[in-house]
């Protein structure tokens, strides 16, 4: 099979992006390198979609293997298992970008999978690992409005970093990822120590520069060996349902939506909603059909709502927060607690003191380390 590579010089660094040499089988395969770090991405979707479902079956995994890193793992079980947290949250970090580039209505499954090869401990493969699936999805006959860039920003010394060495971080006063098309803003996550606002807006803007140039980068190597996108079949509402729908509910789903409870404001949607399925019951459409159409509905009346009213489906404008309190010492016999609420969400939080002995040594890609803060979160099925 014929080879191609891709490489430009992005921010001071030397991307190169191939495709050819693995996963012949993928609809898309790629390889990207940045340093010592090299990382490969396969895209694959269904040839049917999958009956009975209402919702885009998109599955991204980041699977960390330790050999890229040149270890083995630390545990009497030396085969790897589940994945990290840090490599679920990678998972998450490639699909929020991706999942709403596909067409609206598309029910074929669809996995990208992005294993990191080799680790040189210097530029970040999370990074690569949400281009790797842009440019494997640019490439493959699986419909996608993309490619996207990802870059990951830093701030040192005051200074902006773009895609800092992971030795960098450590010291950096920001941490921000982001991901864009050529034209807009896609997805951000950031955290940081308290940096101006000017810093984040510029840091927003260099790095959508950058982005710009990542998306380049797959586009030209996608004329050079993309393949013709394939004709898959889409899930849509008829739109004379979404007529007779909107004639028949007119204007009380927008006065059911406003309540300042969340139980008073579900149970009148609700009871609006098991109305609408009687009424279309005895007609032609399918009950799935009916489903989606009334929950389009739902969603551009709440938008309308915002945007044009100013009013949130509580009551608050767009300016109002939610009441907020906060309770400690909630429990006798813990080290401490806290209750903190915000409207009608709460947060109950326990913390539990310990010796250094039951740090925990820390078992990924990344250098030896050892971890002393243990952040669990449960969401149990009653919240």
């Amino acid at each position: 099979m014929e080879t191609y590579d891709q490489t430009d010089e992005i921010a001071g660094s030397t991307w190169t992006i191939g495709t050819g040499r693995l996963a012949w089988q993928a609809g898309g395969a790629v390889t990207v390198a940045l340093g010592e770090t090299v990382l490969l991405a396969t895209a694959t979707a269904s040839k049917e979609p999958r009956a009975g479902i209402d919702f885009f079956p998109l599955t991204c995994d980041y699977e960390e293997k330790m050999y890229a890193a040149g270890k083995i793992p630390g545990g009497y079980i030396k085969r790897e298992g589940r994945p990290s947290i840090d490599a679920v949250l990678t998972s998450r970090l490639m699909d929020r970008p991706l999942r709403p580039l596909f067409p609206k209505g598309f029910r074929n499954d669809v996995q990208v999978i992005a294993t990191p090869l080799s680790v040189d401990g210097e530029n970040d493969p999370t990074i690569m690992a949400i281009n790797a699936a842009s440019a494997a999805l640019t490439i493959s006959d699986i419909p996608w409005n993309g490619p996207i860039g990802a870059v990951r920003l830093g701030y040192v010394d005051g200074e902006l970093i773009v895609n800092p060495k992971l030795t960098q971080l450590a010291s950096s006063k920001l941490d921000l990822t982001m991901a864009a098309s050529q034209d807009a803003i896609v997805m951000v996550e950031a955290g940081a120590t308290e940096v101006p606002e000017d810093v984040i807006l510029e840091a927003l803007s260099k790095g959508h520069e950058v982005c710009r140039q990542l998306v380049a980068m797959q586009i030209a190597l996608r004329e050079r060996c993309g393949k013709s996108k394939s004709e898959y079949p889409l899930k849509t509402v008829p739109e004379e349902l979404t007529r007779a729908l909107y004639d028949f509910v007119g204007t009380r789903l927008h006065d059911n939506l406003v309540h300042p409870t969340k139980t008073e404001r579900e149970g009148a949607v609700d009871g609006l909603e098991a109305e609408v399925y009687e009424h279309f019951a005895d007609q032609e459409y399918d009950p799935t059909d009916v489903k989606a159409a009334f929950g389009s509905l739902e969603k551009k009346t709440v938008r309308t709502m915002i945007l044009e009213e100013n009013i949130r489906p509580d009551g608050r404008s767009r300016t109002e927060i939610r009441t907020l309190s906060v309770d400690v010492g909630v429990l006798p016999r813990v080290h401490g607690s806290g209750l903190f609420s915000r409207g009608q969400t709460q947060a109950l939080t326990i913390a539990t003191l310990g010796s250094t002995d039951d740090e925990q040594t820390i078992d990924d890609l990344g250098p030896d380390r050892a971890k002393r803060y243990m952040h669990h979160y449960n969401f149990p099925p009653f919240s």
